[in-house]
């Protein structure tokens, strides 16, 4: 049986300390699952998205573009603080 696909893409690419600190506020929220998708190597995601990475992408298509904090995080992911 087939996993589902993780409800949250983040595309970044290498050497990009934006993206260090997008992942830094992923782990802080405690995302459970995302995927990483380098642009690099890809010249259309590269052309989408290489002036806005880190780019956190949701499974409805929804984008949300960096800056974002802990906040902005969990209300596009839907994710409950652990106080709530």
């Amino acid at each position: 049986m087939s996993q589902p696909p993780p409800a949250l893409q983040l595309f970044q690419r290498d050497h990009c300390p934006l993206c260090d600190q997008a992942l830094d506020v992923l782990a802080q929220a405690r995302v459970p699952d995302f995927e990483t998708v380098w642009i690099d190597d890809d010249a259309a995601l590269e052309a989408r998205y290489g002036a806005r990475v880190p780019v956190l992408r949701g499974a409805d298509g929804r984008e949300l573009d960096w800056p974002f904090d802990l906040q902005a995080l969990r209300n596009f992911a839907g994710l409950t603080s652990p106080a709530d």
